[in-house]
């Protein structure tokens, strides 16, 4: 059955692709989620939901920490199926024209030959802005021992990406803020979607990610179904893993940035006439 989904899914962006390409004033109709306090300081957060409107030419994904290996064998799992699921996601969106930016960070040495890389290296380097003063309130969960939730312990385990995502020649490879900023300004890019690992660690504290690029003017949006915590249930506050990475991705909603849905992602891309 899961083969079948597959071969389906892959036959759903190949048809994408066939129609696609690129079409002029393309854009993308999404439907945002977000958390609001309608009455401030009482505590009482509401989900909302709103419909936005994002040019494709002005927007760009960015793959967070996908690696190839991860030290918490849990997670290593866990990363493998979510790049199976996202692969066609990232392939669809390319293929419609969003550029694809790779960031597993720490892996640098070995793409350092790679056209996407050098491609990425070359751009004109601009001045970051003055972050935005925005409030950090702390997490949800309790991520102070790593959050693993299988017995092992720290190591370098990763590098490259997951082999499970392409890179295709027109994509660009990064683990460095001010170079994709340099790179989004020089695309005209102001939309970043963010897809990866991990929601608590990485995808809001790496340069390149959700924190730092909100603080420099970057419009970001956290793709909620393509991410995954590192969150043992042994910890605080004692739930799920999936209810840990759920309580995250609703902080994100509430401070940072609104969430979107792939399939919405998908289903938004321009079609060919």
């Amino acid at each position: 059955m899961k083969r079948g989904r597959q071969v389906l899914i892959c036959a759903i962006v190949s048809c994408a692709a066939a129609l696609a390409a690129s079409v002029p004033g393309s854009a993308l109709k999404l439907n945002f989620r977000t958390r609001v306090e309608a009455f401030k300081g009482s505590g009482d957060w509401q989900e909302a939901h709103f419909e936005k409107t994002l040019p494709v030419a002005r927007t760009a994904i960015v793959i967070c920490d996908m690696w190839d290996k991860h030290w918490c064998s849990g997670a290593s799992r866990r990363v493998d199926a979510l790049a199976a699921r996202m692969a066609p996601v990232v392939d669809a969106a390319r293929a419609h024209g969003i550029l694809i930016i790779h960031a597993p960070s720490e892996t640098m040495e070995f793409y350092k030959g790679a056209p996407q890389r050098q491609r990425t290296l070359a751009v004109a380097k601009v001045v970051v802005p003055q972050p935005l003063p925005l409030t950090d309130p702390p997490l949800p969960i309790d991520d102070a021992d790593g959050g693993c939730d299988t017995p092992d312990k720290f190591y370098k385990a990763w590098t490259r990406e997951n082999a499970r995502l392409h890179i295709a020649p027109e994509d660009a490879i990064s683990d460095n803020g001010a170079e994709i900023f340099s790179l989004l300004r020089a695309r005209g890019i102001e939309n970043l979607l963010v897809m990866g690992v991990h929601t608590n660690m990485c995808i809001l504290n790496r340069t390149f990610a959700i924190k730092q690029m909100t603080r420099w003017g970057v419009r970001c949006v956290l793709v909620r179904d393509l991410t995954d915590s590192m969150y043992n249930p042994k910890d605080r506050p004692f739930v799920m893993h999936d209810r840990g990475t759920g309580l995250v991705i609703e902080h994100i909603e509430k401070y940072w940035a609104p969430t979107v849905l792939s399939a919405d992602l998908v289903a938004a891309l321009p079609r060919g006439k």
